[in-house]
């Protein structure tokens, strides 16, 4: 089959890649000029099924209100909302019940689980070499935060997930390089999980996807979607168009065209499927197709800096990725770098940074692991989770002819991206199983 994918981020990559393995012709389009450009830039990059959890939790709306009048907020709701997003946190709260909970959490899990593996055997396959490191490790500061922990210690039991819940002093064996200072009085160790640099990743797999033929037009925005057995995909290419990104193997005709297509220029293809990947960006596009899709961006903060003195101090910052349980923020090492990462932020902004979220960061950073980073050098960044209420991704067909969705990762977008491509290529082959999609489709939001 001749397949187009929308989007280049960690799952429009991943999907290319198990596409092109299939043996179909993959033409990928991305409007900026590289992948992984947007949320999968500069995330936490930790991948923990044990911790890919919804959202939409019981006692969480309770949770969100307190937070408005809290300095260090892990969740900040803004002053002005507009009809979408108010109507997204009505769908939320609806969802915060402990039936639906669990049901989607075991969902997510066994997609996280599925996915982990699947991340696992593509790195062993190609061989691919990145910044990661094993373990992940959630500090509990003290009886409070045990306290807020113990219901998910629970459910992690009953997943049957490796974990243990190890003293103050087993943590700071685990993570030699935390401030003795600071108070700490547990924490949850799980060493099957892992840290890695998901655009580092992203960029090694969107290699070797072109090496099985894969197509990357890059700098080219798609306009619209024509549904039907042939869908055709209308787009402009808003740069330069990147030709030698065509991988050996490519469709001839497709790399000329791009090639005539000039910034600026629209131009329209043929093609067997059409896969939906680019976040948010795919709500304008599925909006003609009459496909609804109740996604919100959700958004999340990070800051990265290099390391201090690693040859005179090589147990500076962490070894692998913790998490400070009270705060919801993510401390992870990516190579000589440090990566700070939390907030979650509802009716935010791209381009407006809420300074309450960056202090919290910067204090997290200070608490664990203070002065082992260059603060003149921070990188901060910020990027739109792309939300379902729920809490599952969509994954499957849309409805629409020819239309399918891999769609609505929120925070777990790396966890989950291997596995929802997988599955995503074996829907479209038929290969998939009914259950494997059970409460991933599109339909359930109807």
């Amino acid at each position: 089959m001749k397949v187009a994918i929308v989007g280049a981020g960690i799952v429009g990559v991943t999907t290319a890649w198990e596409l092109a393995h299939d043996g179909h012709r993959v033409t990928v389009f991305e409007r900026h000029d590289t992948v992984a450009a947007e949320t999968s830039f500069a995330n936490a990059g930790v991948v923990a099924p044990g911790y890919v959890t919804p959202w939409a939790a019981p006692g969480m709306p309770g949770k969100v209100m307190k937070y408005l009048f809290v300095s260090h907020a892990p969740v900040r709701v803004g002053a002005r909302l507009g009809p979408r997003t108010v109507g997204w946190m009505w769908r939320w709260w609806r969802a915060c019940s402990d039936t639906a909970y669990r049901t989607n959490r075991a969902r997510m899990l066994g997609l996280a689980q599925a996915s982990r593996e699947r991340l696992h055997w593509i790195v062993r396959e190609l061989q691919l070499d990145y910044e990661r490191a094993d373990g992940y490790l959630v500090l509990l500061r003290d009886k409070s935060d045990l306290a807020l922990a113990r219901p998910g210690l629970s459910m992690l039991a009953e997943l049957g997930l490796h974990f243990s819940l190890v003293d103050a002093g087993q943590c700071r064996r685990l993570e030699p390089g935390l401030h003795p200072e600071t108070p700490l009085l547990a924490g949850v160790h799980l060493p099957d999980d892992e840290v890695g640099n998901c655009r580092q990743f992203a960029h090694l797999l969107r290699a070797e996807a072109q090496k099985l033929g894969a197509e990357f037009r890059l700098g080219a925005e798609v306009k619209a979607i024509a549904p039907g057995a042939r869908p055709r995909v209308r787009w402009r290419a808003s740069v330069a168009p990147d030709v030698s990104s065509a991988g050996p193997g490519s469709d001839d005709a497709g790399a000329g065209h791009a090639r005539r297509a000039a910034a600026g220029a629209e131009a329209s293809d043929e093609f067997d499927a059409v896969v939906l990947c680019a976040a948010l960006g795919s709500l304008a596009l599925l909006r003609p197709l009459r496909v609804r899709v109740p996604m919100a961006p959700v958004w999340g903060y990070s800051v990265t800096l290099p390391l201090r003195h690693l040859e005179a101090h090589p147990d500076a910052g962490p070894r692998s990725a913790l998490m400070d349980e009270r705060y919801k923020v993510a401390i992870s090492r990516i190579g000589q770098r440090l990566r700070v990462a939390g907030s979650a932020e509802l009716g935010g902004r791209a381009d407006r940074f809420d300074p309450r979220a960056l202090d919290t960061l910067y204090k997290v950073l200070h608490d664990w692991f203070p002065g082992v980073a260059a603060l003149e050098q921070a990188q901060q960044w910020k990027g739109a989770r792309p939300m379902l209420p729920d809490g599952p991704p969509v994954i499957g067909a849309s409805g629409a002819q020819g239309v399918w969705l891999n769609l609505g990762h929120g925070s777990s977008g790396w966890a989950l991206a291997c596995g929802s491509a997988r599955l995503l290529a074996d829907a479209i082959a038929g290969r998939a199983a009914p259950s494997a999609l059970e409460g991933l489709g599109v339909d359930r939001f109807r």
